[in-house]
């Protein structure tokens, strides 16, 4: 069409053999069927085929928020970063109130209308193909859940393609196949770092993690796009390597609001600290959060910089507030200071012996191991701080009879198989920062077959191949920065989960507890804490398990654990927060 009655659209089209189109229409389609008609989500004019293409015709916008902060010198007032938020939190509350989370809020994605237009203040989110469900069919939240293996990355090349030529009531595009080449008015080619849900730069930590993906995500991600349209940097740009992902989630984990927020004013930390403590199903106070900004736009909503007459639908809901955020004290997801400390586990047994020894060198090892065998006590668990050991010994182990080795390796393959010639298993791995390690190995566990593995990162892939196999996880270790897990059939369990962090998962973790996982195996690095949680293949009367961090071996806290029948399942010295 053209003339008077033309109208210019937009035009974006997949490869039928995209990633995505495997099995049909790009995702992206069935999200913009949901959220049509949603504040802030452009139109969808046309979905269809074109040769090997699908096509998708939808409003024609203007710059991203990113091209307005590039051609303003890399600057924008804070006014007009604060009517950002305000539009952009009424948005994606609008996108969540129809079951769904956004996945790539960044300032890219975000758009104003067309220049010269009504609309070319108004905000738009666009770019759906990464939304993902937070409800599921019976509008109950989809449950939580962690896969480390999918802090992976990938270039997706991504097409923005402007079509001129074409009007909004579109029966068929086959007639315009030869124009295509002629008819294109801007086309941009987009090459971004992706990993499997966000943008690197702006993704939340759980989204790093690997983590079902909720409400908070978006709303963290919105965060960060706001502290860099004010600073124009945030603090991880500039890592490289196939270690990215790892260095920038490290990153943002270890800098508070206060750091990240230090030449922004207050509402923008105050947010910030809203949101990255908001629990993985927690409804998030988006009145609330618009609130913050109110003081710092212009009195007069026709003369601000970014349409916000969206917000007002939310503003009309302020007299519902709580006084949660303002008069109780909330527990903080993400509070603290990063640290390396021990961190015990405790389980509720019948009463037992049990023994311990900490900053044992490596000429003592043997001493005390020989006395606790004459006494009836088997190793259950080792670890190591500062390249000295710690040994726990027990009576509740039901081994019958155990070897050990101190080896240069991390760990020393030709000892263990010889070891497993002669029906011995690992039970027990610990290694030191120089890369030696001590390795227990027993008989009378049970175990029918093992396998380990040894990783300069956690090895997530390699444990949920061999889960598929009916192995689980039966101890682990570390050795500086590299990890050791072993797996072993006949374990006794008939599922397991892992938690994953760069300080401490106390959310994962209850949240496992509550669904009947136990923890059965830990390990930590200077960085990261690892913790395999399980659920027995018999239920046992007391399922209570405690944990416990310390800066020093918890020497002052075990008795009183043994006076209430807890005792020591699992041990290590590593990752956490103070």
């Amino acid at each position: 069409m053209t003339g008077a009655l033309a109208v210019e659209v937009a035009l974006k089209f997949e490869h039928q053999t995209s990633r995505g189109c495997a099995y049909g229409p790009p995702h992206e389609w069935q999200v913009y069927n949901t959220l049509g008609g949603s504040h802030g989500v452009p139109r969808v004019h046309y979905k269809g085929m074109q040769g090997d293409y699908y096509v998708m015709v939808m409003d024609m916008l203007g710059p991203s928020l990113w091209d307005v902060w590039n051609n303003s010198g890399h600057m924008m007032s804070i006014e007009m970063v604060a009517c950002i938020a305000i539009e952009a939190i009424s948005i994606l509350e609008q996108i969540h109130s129809r079951g769904y989370v956004h996945g790539d809020v960044k300032p890219e994605n975000f758009l104003l209308g067309p220049p010269g237009t009504p609309e070319e203040k108004k905000l738009f989110l666009v770019d759906l193909g990464l939304a993902t469900k937070w409800r599921d069919a019976t509008g109950s939240h989809v449950e939580y859940d962690q896969r480390p293996d999918l802090i992976t990355f990938n270039i997706l090349i991504k097409f923005r393609k402007f079509f001129t030529s074409l009007g909004p009531s579109l029966p068929s595009l086959s007639s315009y196949s030869s124009s295509f080449p002629s008819c294109f008015k801007e086309v941009k080619a987009y090459n971004r770092f992706y990993f499997h849900r966000g943008t690197v730069r702006y993704a939340s930590v759980h989204a790093h993690l690997g983590r079902a993906g909720s409400r908070r995500d978006d709303l963290e991600s919105l965060a960060y796009t706001l502290i860099f349209l004010l600073r124009g940097r945030l603090p991880w740009q500039g890592f490289q390597g196939d270690n990215k992902g790892f260095l920038v989630c490290k990153k943002k984990m270890t800098t508070t609001p206060d750091a990240l927020c230090g030449l922004c004013p207050e509402p923008f930390k105050k947010f910030l600290d809203h949101v990255v403590n908001l629990k993985f199903d927690e409804e998030p106070n988006y009145a609330k959060y618009i609130s913050l900004f109110d003081a710092i736009v212009g009195p007069n909503p026709a003369f601000r910089p970014i349409n916000t007459d969206g917000a007002q639908k939310v503003g009309q809901k302020r007299d519902r507030l709580t006084t949660d955020d303002d008069g109780q004290p909330r527990k903080k997801l993400r509070l603290g200071t990063p640290a390396t400390q021990w961190i015990s586990i405790y389980n509720a047994r019948r009463p037992m012996k049990q023994r311990y020894h900490y900053n044992v060198a490596d000429i003592r090892l043997y001493s005390h191991i020989q006395k606790g065998i004459e006494d009836g006590l088997f190793i259950s668990n080792v670890a190591c701080c500062l390249d000295l050991w710690a040994v726990i010994l027990d009576a509740g182990t039901g081994f019958t009879a155990q070897v050990y080795e101190l080896s240069p390796y991390f760990l020393h393959k030709e000892w263990i198989m010889e070891q497993w010639e002669k029906n011995y298993y690992i039970t027990a791995v610990a290694g030191t920062n120089a890369g030696s390690s001590l390795v227990i190995m027993s008989k009378g566990t049970g175990y029918l077959q093992q396998s380990y593995k040894v990783s300069d990162s956690f090895p997530f892939k390699w444990i949920t191949k061999k889960w598929r196999e009916g192995f689980f996880v039966t101890s682990m270790g570390t050795a500086g920065s590299k990890w050791a897990v072993v797996m072993s059939r006949g374990a006794g369990y008939t599922d397991q989960a892992v938690e994953l962090d760069f300080m401490y998962p106390s959310e994962g973790i209850h949240r496992r507890w509550d669904n009947g996982y136990r923890i059965t195996a830990m390990a930590a690095t200077s960085d990261q804490a690892a913790f395999i949680l399980s659920i027995p293949r018999r239920n046992f009367m007391d399922e209570t398990q405690e944990t416990l961090r310390t800066s020093a071996f918890p020497t002052a806290h075990v008795k009183d654990k043994w006076a209430k029948n807890l005792y020591i399942s699992s041990i290590c010295y590593g990752r956490t927060v103070s």
